[in-house]
Formats: structure tokens, C-alpha cells, sequence
């Protein structure tokens, strides 16, 4: 129980959110209770919510959090992030922010890779800030348990979810000690990244534009003649094209 204790705080929780007497409470189903995981408008855990609509495919919320969990390794550089299954309805995706952020920032991250990644989705109005459902716990509605799971068996729980019995608290400890948590660094460039390009005001490009050497002006620039000219000023451009 000491290990599990030990990678819910050092992934999630904030000082003080759950106690060992609290933790075995829910481990015997005693309690199932919403855990907060912000403290101070400040929050380390982002957490989405993918639950099973009416009328939508049988595993359209799995899909949907393997297109996202896929998409924050691959594009953004993110470690793996932990998923979950809930006691009644669907699964959660963890992600574990090595830096308290505030809780602003959080929900604009969110809905920045919620556009672009997953748009089909409504908004993540209750991934950062609000109390969730922390594994493992009994869900007294459908008597079954929600817990941190292999994303590898995910799909085995896009019918129905919950496990009918308890999961082993050193299994569930032992999936999130591999787990490692977004850095500072990484959660910037990913803003970066996702944020809608800024056009530079005038008076800051043209002088530097204009003094090349053809007397090259932006208006009559190609994409390409513009990367030639900040490469010969050492200057690597990034460039980001939105579609609405």
C-alpha cells in the first residue's frame, strides 16, 4: 500500500489529498469518494475523461484516447501516459505534469490538443482542476472497480467497463512506477507548438528582411527565399499552417 501511496504523490496528487487510512478505505470498497488533485489554483494532473456516448461506435471512446495518447508521444514528445478504467463508464487518460501549472494554463493546453487532435470531442470541461475518480475504488452503482490499466488491454473494456474484482495494489503500483512526468520544458514547447502561429508586426520583420543582401522585401518573398535568408543568419524558422 506504501508503493501505491508513493506514485499517486509522486505523479498526482498534491501534499496532503489522500492519507494510507483513506487509501485502504477504498481499496476495501468502504469509500469512493472524488479525490481533488489541485491545490492552490495549481494542478500537476491532467486528467480526460473518455466516456461511451449513445448511439456512437462501440469503441468510438477508446479510439478516440488512442488517437490523443498517440499523438502526445509522437508529435509532442510526451512520455506515455497512464489510462484507467472507470467503474461504470469508460476510461481516463492521466497525464502527470512534472511542475504545478495553474489550472488556466492547463485547461488552455487541453483544449489546444483537444482541437487538434481529437475535435470531434467536446470540450475537456473537467480534465484540470475538478475532483475525479482516483483507482482503484468500487463503484457502489455498478459494483464493479475502477483501476489503472496496460493500455495494451484497453480495448478489451470498450464494451463495458470496471473489473469485477479488486486489482492487486502492488500490480496497480507497479504500472505507474514506470510512468515519467512531462517536464517544464516539454509542456512549453508543446504551447508553442499547438498555439496558433503570430504573424511578427512589420517594424520588427521588414528592416531585418529588407537589409538582405538582394534587398529582398517580405511582399515579394517566396516561402523559400525567406528560409534562405534566416538560415544565413543561423536562424532554423518553424513554421506551423492551421486549417480551420
Amino acid at each position: 500500500m506504501q508503493k501505491m501511496m508513493t506514485e499517486l504523490n509522486r505523479l498526482y496528487l498534491p501534499a496532503g489529498a489522500l492519507s494510507l487510512e483513506v487509501l485502504a478505505q477504498r481499496r476495501a470498497g468502504h469509500s469512493a469518494l472524488a479525490i481533488e488533485l489541485a491545490e492552490g489554483g495549481m494542478t500537476r494532473a491532467l486528467v480526460i475523461p473518455f466516456r461511451k456516448m449513445p448511439g456512437a461506435g462501440e469503441a468510438q471512446h477508446w479510439d478516440q484516447l488512442c488517437a490523443l495518447a498517440n499523438a502526445l508521444q509522437a508529435e509532442l514528445g510526451f512520455p506515455a501516459p497512464a489510462v484507467s478504467i472507470s467503474g461504470s463508464d469508460g476510461y481516463y487518460l492521466w497525464m502527470s505534469l512534472e511542475t504545478p501549472t495553474p489550472i488556466a494554463q492547463a485547461r488552455a493546453f487541453l483544449e489546444l490538443i483537444r482541437k487538434a487532435y481529437v475535435p470531434a470531442m467536446t470540450p475537456f470541461a473537467d480534465a484540470a482542476g475538478a475532483a475525479v475518480e482516483l483507482p482503484p475504488c468500487l463503484d457502489p452503482r455498478t459494483g464493479k472497480w475502477a483501476a489503472f490499466i496496460d493500455a495494451g488491454l484497453g480495448a478489451a473494456f470498450a464494451e463495458e467497463s470496471g473489473l469485477e474484482m479488486a486489482p492487486p495494489l502492488a500490480a496497480q503500483a507497479a504500472l505507474l512506477e514506470r510512468l515519467e512526468r512531462i517536464s517544464a520544458k516539454q509542456f512549453q514547447q508543446a504551447l508553442e507548438l499547438l498555439a496558433p502561429a503570430h504573424v511578427a508586426p512589420a517594424a520588427s520583420v521588414m528592416p531585418a528582411v529588407a537589409s538582405a543582401p538582394d534587398g529582398l522585401l517580405l511582399r515579394d518573398a517566396t516561402l523559400e527565399d525567406i528560409v534562405r535568408f534566416l538560415h544565413a543568419k543561423n536562424i532554423e524558422p518553424t513554421f506551423r499552417h492551421l486549417i480551420s
